[in-house]
């Protein structure tokens, strides 16, 4: 079931609803892409017409940030919770490791790509990292064709929003990839180069107050968060 949240339809999953339907995503033999919005993609939906089309088009709409959480209930429309895009993506290398299927990593800093694969294998033995891209390529079909050529069943694209998304809607299908996922900064945990908030936090929805203790610079991104609640009430008052 979907829910309109500021323009962006989301699905209404709980995180094993997602890994559920992403599972059934990954064992078709046919491309599928999943996007993983917060609430700064919702504001810059606001004004790039494509990314909206690209987010509302994709397989698969998860609620990431837990300001997308707090907008649906003030809009009278609540979701089921949030499933970060982190925790999605390791649910579907659990399913990846089941089948020994073949991963792409594509994005981050040179040699962060490299030590995220290698540590997802180490942790899922039976993956088979076909391949690693860092993000700073000027040639998006050459980027294209190195993927295509390695022949990935999941697609990891972490290249920051809109371009991971756009490049997934444009390219994805040529990949050969069966399940592409975009997951901004997520290689960089997965490689051990940023440390998630303690568990503690994440239960109590305050990751993002962990990321702005660790990294002050965030604070003008995290400035949208109360943006996206006012607007979302805004909505509401106008039904009312």
């Amino acid at each position: 079931m979907k829910k309109e949240i500021l323009g962006i339809q989301f699905d209404d999953l709980t995180r094993q609803e997602a890994a559920q339907a992403g599972a059934e995503l990954l064992a078709e033999d046919k491309f599928h892409y999943v996007v993983t919005p917060n609430p700064e993609f919702i504001l810059a939906a606001e004004k790039d017409r494509e990314f909206c089309q690209v987010l509302n088009g994709a397989d698969l709409v998860l609620a990431d940030g837990i300001g997308v959480v707090y907008s649906a209930r003030i809009k009278g429309t609540p979701l089921k919770g949030r499933v970060p895009g982190i925790e999605f993506a390791a649910d579907m290398l659990v399913c990846l490791n089941e089948t020994g299927g073949r991963l792409y990593l594509l994005g981050a800093k040179p040699g962060v790509a490299e030590e995220a694969g290698r540590r997802i294998v180490e942790q899922y033995p039976n993956i088979v990292l076909c391949g690693t891209q860092d993000g700073y390529f000027k040639d998006e079909e050459a980027a294209l064709l190195k993927v295509a050529a390695a022949r990935p069943d999941l697609l990891f694209v972490c290249l920051g929003a809109p371009k991971q998304e756009k490049w997934m809607a444009r390219w994805g299908k040529h990949t050969g990839a069966r399940l592409a996922i975009g997951l901004g900064g997520a290689l960089d945990v997965f490689a051990g180069k940023v440390e998630r908030a303690p568990e503690s936090w994440q239960k109590l929805g305050l990751e993002w107050a962990y990321r702005l203790k660790k990294e002050p610079q965030r604070a003008g991104r995290m400035a949208k968060l109360p943006l996206v609640l006012v607007k979302a009430a805004g909505e509401r008052f106008k039904k009312n």
